[in-house]
């Protein structure tokens, strides 16, 4: 790492007027790149100031791009200040100032820290098709890559393309193999947690790279999901060690577990095997992966669960594990393992005037409506502040035929569970048709500070080079494409989730 010091800084914020601030005086050796090993765009700054106040730091932006900034309320004259947002191969130009009680700008300097380059696994080819800056929702993207080899490599680029955090495990011992399935999201603490295959255990680590904490669960394995609840515990989506159905066949991703985040203790488990029918095929004939459960989420407006199987469908379960809707096409529904028919539990699926479909061959699946369609291999679930329901259906084997157009979509469920109907309300993504079909993996999000979704499908996407994904995010009351990136890699593996966020936990000073 290189670091220069500027002594002085004109203060536009003073009076209206220029002025130059009095220098404040960081020795080089109190920033540190990197400092846990595992975060190269980020560093650390100590440092002790001549008179008590609190820091503001601003990464300028290549070009002409936003900067970032971040006020710290770190009163005192001892201050620890974590920098992100650096550009990697780069003399990053970073401001630091001294702001007093009254957030006056009192004294400053002007650091510049070298980064090196990426490391191999990111993305080749990373570009903005189309962004309106003014109408996007705030904050950079989390990007849950798909690395061409482990460990997987999570990323935070921003609305010009550009990477400027990242998360590098490959000399970790414990993590060099790394492989989050679904990906890393933040926990309400600010820092990250993902959970690992390969080591089989859940992880807090912060913006830095430090690992904070780690959970393990004995005699399960985690799969694909794992999300934190309102009263801080973990749900996670596992196979459990020896799990069979009721013919002795052993079975893989049907259990879902909450675990207690302060002790460790595994609270509630999940067999799916005794909530749904482990003998339905209609989307696949592996007696052993029959349910291959790709996402869990909490539901807080009646404490609930909502579990996607990839092959099944969405269902809702309460905590002792009864069914409370079935989301998913009618075809093939038996008993589960308590002998309920599950047939009492499927949506009945409404038309755009809010009439009960009838139609034998659309409620099997065979057949859309006008304004109706079922999901496919769905992923991603999310809950949006009125209680729809938000999903990314990749369209899979739509209609149980592989053959036709494909598309994916964005697609949105207004559910009653009293009258035990479905109703279609928002979709986006047929039209794009291949522009941007996902077989497999993918994501959305909803982005409240704008009533924006962000549509993510990211595996073998074409893109105008390669393939990959792309982040696309729109205007939910237009339907306009306000932002769109694509992202290309080496094996088309582009990503699992993209969620929008602050680089600094509760802030969004980044506008683009």
């Amino acid at each position: 790492m290189m670091l220069a010091l500027t002594a002085c800084k004109k203060d536009k914020h003073a009076d209206n007027k220029t002025a130059v601030l009095p220098p404040l005086n960081i020795p080089a050796d109190s920033v540190k790149l990197n400092p846990y090993g595992f975060a190269p765009l980020s560093a650390l700054l100590t440092y002790n100031s001549p008179t008590p106040g609190h820091t503001r730091i601003v990464v300028k932006g290549q070009g002409g791009s936003a900067d970032i900034i971040q006020e710290f309320s770190d009163g005192g004259m001892s201050h620890t200040i974590p920098i992100l947002g650096l550009y990697p191969s780069y003399n990053n130009q970073v401001e630091v100032y001294l702001l007093n009680d009254k957030a006056k700008e009192v004294a400053m300097t002007t650091m510049h820290i070298q980064t090196g380059d990426l490391p191999a696994g990111m993305p080749i080819y990373l570009n903005v098709d189309n962004a309106d800056y003014a109408n996007m929702e705030p904050g950079l993207n989390l990007v849950s890559n798909f690395s061409a080899s482990n460990p997987y490599i999570p990323y935070i680029v921003d609305g010009y393309g550009k990477i400027r955090w990242y998360l590098d495990f490959a000399n970790f011992p414990v993590l060099n193999k790394l492989t989050y399935d679904c990906g890393v999201s933040r926990l309400k603490n600010g820092n990250f947690y993902f959970a690992d295959v390969t080591s089989g255990q859940i992880y807090e680590v912060d913006v830095l790279g430090k690992i904070i904490h780690t959970w393990s669960f004995p005699g399960y394995d985690f799969h694909h999901d794992v999300t934190e609840m309102p009263n801080g515990n973990f749900l996670m989506t596992a196979n459990k060690h020896g799990s069979t159905n009721s013919q002795g066949t052993p079975t893989i991703e049907d259990y879902v577990l909450e675990i207690d985040r302060n002790t460790n203790k595994i609270l509630t488990e999940w067999d799916l095997k005794q909530s749904l029918d482990a003998y339905r095929r209609t989307l696949s004939n592996d007696a052993q992966d029959w349910m291959h459960g790709n996402a869990v989420i909490y539901d807080p407006n009646d404490q609930t669960i909502i579990v996607s199987g990839r092959v099944q469908g969405v269902v809702k379960l309460t905590f002792d594990n009864r069914v409370k809707w079935i989301l998913a096409p009618h075809k093939g529904w038996g008993l589960n393992g308590r002998n309920e028919d599950l047939n009492k539990f499927l949506l009945t699926p409404l038309d755009g005037s809010g009439n009960k479909i009838t139609d034998t061959t659309l409620l099997a699946g065979y057949v859309n409506a006008e304004g109706f369609e079922w999901t496919w291999y769905q992923h991603s679930p999310v809950i949006m502040p009125n209680g729809n329901l938000l999903l990314f259906d990749n369209g899979s084997t739509r209609n149980y035929n592989d053959s036709q157009g494909h598309y994916s979509r964005a697609v949105v469920f207004d559910i009653d569970p009293v009258n035990m109907t479905v109703k279609q309300v928002w979709d986006y993504g047929k039209d794009r048709g291949l522009e941007t079909y996902s077989v497999v993996i993918s994501s959305v999000k909803y982005l409240p500070g704008k009533d924006h979704i962000l549509f993510g499908p990211g595996f073998m996407v074409s893109n105008t080079v390669g393939k990959g994904g792309k982040v696309v995010e729109i205007d939910y009351k237009t339907k306009k494409v306000v932002f769109q990136m694509s992202v290309s890699t080496a094996s088309g593996w582009s990503f699992h989730r993209v969620q929008r966020l602050p680089l600094y936990a509760n802030s969004d000073s980044y506008h683009p």
